[in-house]
């Protein structure tokens, strides 16, 4: 049987074993222990075995591998026999079964043991009918012909409303089952196995396969859970459809040489470049695959939408935007890709209580807006009605039903207005373009249509709450800055008046005069940094190595001209701590002014400054008043409480929320009549590391 073989066959039965020993490895996974789908799993093995067998023939050459091919060939037939009388004989929708004849079982059997005879009868040479050939031939016709008739009685018994599921694998088995019969119908006229059709018989089966697999997504009582991806059957309609155009101008390029004698070969070669500029700007159009995504859904699914699909691509689109689009950009392209449009824009609620244009993609700017109490954005709001303005300009609807503002009337390229509601709210609309292709906007696009716009708005009220509140808590770290400041500028203020009352009767005193323009330098730069610190120019959180000694001395002499209590500086090692220097100085000046307002003229206020491991220990102590413990605990860090006539109550306040900010910590002792006692703890600082940062800083 070497006229047979050749490199076509060794590939098409490799083909047709890999193609079916995938597939069959996917219904196992896929499978779901039903009795029909144990069949057809079985039949798609036979037919992996047969293939894989043949491959061996075609390789090798040895007429036994062919004989033992042709044994699974009868194998694959009574699978493929078993599989169709079990969807025969499964009972309708009802659960009773319908009158079928009784002879399908029996026929399937008594054909498959003649198909096994004509085997057996080939192998050992026995000529039965004419020759082994003819008597193999045979039996084999007759096989097919049976699977046709099986096949006519499935059809003829599914429902009309039931067809659509089985049509493709009917489709599949009569193209299997006719090839066959072409084959062994010339093999048994001609008394030998014609070279080209036994060749490409691997190919013409492994295109029945995906037929197979459709019939099985469409048929859940097979218990098997296979789908077929709508961007799948897409992509392959495409490719299938390119490669029907390049055979068509291929064809057309040979007649052309053939017949176009001088000018033959020219003019193929122009029409074969012409052919292949035309497909890629076909494949390379929008419009085009707008119309075939279209088409597609109408004719070969039951939903226009993978729900699941589509849903995830609206959720990857708005969760990416920032990357090249904004988030505007990014919910127009998402919506305009569930319709075909090429785009639109966003118009989103403004500052002024109206609703303007935030973004657009593929859409020119429009200056126009639409009012928040409008009767067009009540109605959005209402009816959450998506406005087909197609409809309005084709007389379908009627203009009495959308209030549309007069803008609208005016802009032809404008087709749909998604509204996007969050919460009851109505957060804006979308507007979106003329399609590349016409689609049929039926309940399925609207509603889908809805479903992202609500998605969409929960993004965008999102994105309003975010800026909402990063707006209130600029505009809350304003507040608290000022607050700390007028504080500070209070006690400067306090100090230029007790300085004038004090400049009359020490006016003439030259060491008067002395300490009123060193007090008077000290304010003007105090005042200074705290206008730089309210314009934003010195960042109150920015940190540098602080020497706590200068810095309490400087103080106390502050305090000195202007209070006769005498202040005690004990310790004073040279101790470092990371804090802005101006701010520190103002909370430590903070807790020694209240020492001091508490104090009698003949008590005394000390400072002592130590070293407690890592830790710098600052105790400010006084023999005042003090403060009874439900006052320590209930008021005294409490912002805006204070037992002062003219004081704001946040001193206190401050003081804490600073030092724990430099992972230190403050504590109170205090008891009515005997004094209070300050204790602030404060990280040393870490000269390494802060060299380390400030190079990499710089």
């Amino acid at each position: 049987m070497e006229f047979i073989l050749s490199q076509v066959s060794v590939w098409s039965y490799a083909f047709a074993a890999v193609v079916h020993a995938l597939f069959g490895l996917y219904l196992v996974v896929a499978w779901r222990k039903g009795a029909r789908g144990g069949l057809l799993i079985g039949a798609n093995v036979a037919s992996a075995l047969w293939a894989g067998i043949s491959w061996a023939f075609a390789v090798s050459g040895w007429v036994w591998l062919f004989q033992l091919a042709s044994l699974f060939d009868v194998l694959r037939l009574a699978a493929w026999f078993g599989f169709l009388i079990a969807l025969i004989s499964q009972p309708s929708a009802d659960g009773s079964k319908t009158a079928l004849p009784s002879w399908p079982k029996p026929g399937a059997m008594a054909v498959i043991t003649l198909s096994a005879a004509g085997v057996f009868c080939f192998t050992l040479g026995f000529p039965v009918y004419g020759t082994p050939l003819r008597t193999w031939a045979a039996t084999s016709l007759l096989s097919s012909v049976f699977g046709l008739v099986l096949l006519e009685l499935l059809y003829r018994s599914v429902p009309e409303r039931s067809r659509w599921g089985v049509k493709p694998l009917a489709l599949a088995l009569g193209g299997l089952f006719a090839f066959d019969v072409y084959l062994y119908a010339d093999t048994l006229l001609f008394s030998r196995i014609h070279p080209v059709i036994w060749s490409v018989r691997g190919f013409a089966h492994t295109l029945t396969i995906p037929l197979v697999a459709v019939s099985a997504s469409r048929n859940p009582e097979w218990t098997f859970r296979v789908s077929v991806s709508r961007h799948v059957v897409f992509h392959s309609t495409a490719l299938a459809g390119s490669g029907l155009y390049l055979l068509i101008i291929a064809g057309a390029g040979y007649y052309m040489r053939y017949f176009g004698g001088a000018w033959g070969e020219a003019l193929q070669l122009v029409l074969v470049f012409g052919g292949a500029l035309l497909l890629s700007v076909i494949a390379l159009s929008g419009a085009f695959r707008a119309r075939l995504r279209v088409l597609l859904a109408k004719h070969f699914f039951a939903y226009r939408y993978d729900y699941r699909t589509e849903w995830l691509g609206v959720t990857q689109a708005l969760s990416v935007a920032g990357d090249g689009l904004s988030l505007g950009e990014s919910v127009v392209k998402a919506l305009a890709d569930l319709v075909e449009s090429p785009g639109g824009g966003v118009w989103l609620r403004d500052a002024n209580g109206g609703y303007s244009q935030q973004a657009r993609l593929n859409m020119p700017h429009y200056g126009m807006q639409e009012q928040e109490n409008s009767e067009f954005s009540r109605y959005l709001l209402e009816r959450e009605w998506v406005v087909n303005l197609e409809e309005l300009r084709g007389g379908r609807a009627s203009p009495s039903e959308f209030p549309l503002p007069d803008w609208v009337s005016g802009l032809a390229e404008m087709w749909l207005i998604v509204p996007l509601i969050s919460s009851g709210v109505l957060v804006g609309f979308v507007v979106l373009l003329t399609p590349r292709t016409p689609v049929d906007v039926n309940w399925e696009v609207l509603d889908l249509l809805k479903m992202a716009g609500r998605q969409a708005a929960s993004y965008f009220a999102r994105m309003q709450a975010a800026e909402a509140l990063l707006e209130a808590r600029k505009f809350d770290a304003f507040n608290r800055m000022s607050a700390f400041v007028v504080h500070d500028l209070k006690n400067l203020v306090a100090q230029l008046s007790l300085m004038l009352r004090n400049a009359e009767r020490h006016k003439d005193n030259p060491e008067f005069q002395a300490d009123m323009l060193d007090t008077i330098r000290h304010v003007e730069e105090r005042m200074r940094g705290l206008m730089a610190q309210l314009m934003e120019k010195t960042p109150i959180n920015q940190r540098k190595p602080v020497q706590l000694k200068p810095l309490i001395e400087r103080i106390v002499q502050s305090k000195r001209m202007f209070h006769p209590i005498p202040v005690f500086v004990e310790g004073a090692p040279d101790i470092p701590v990371l804090a802005h220097a101006e701010r520190l100085e103002r909370i430590l000046g903070h807790i020694v002014q209240n020492a001091l307002d508490a104090t009698s003229e003949h008590g005394s206020v000390s400072i002592e400054l130590s070293q407690e491991r890592n830790q710098a220990c600052i105790t400010v102590q006084d023999t005042g008043s003090g403060m009874s413990p439900a006052f320590v605990r209930e008021q005294l860090f409490k912002a805006f409480q204070t037992t002062k006539a003219s004081g704001m109550g946040i001193g206190a306040y401050e003081a804490q929320q600073y030092v724990h900010e430099l992972g230190g910590s403050l504590s109170v002792q205090s008891e009515v009549g005997s004094g209070t006692r300050f204790d602030i703890r404060l990280p040393i600082a870490d000269y390494s590391r802060n060299a380390g940062n400030e190079a990499v800083a710089n």
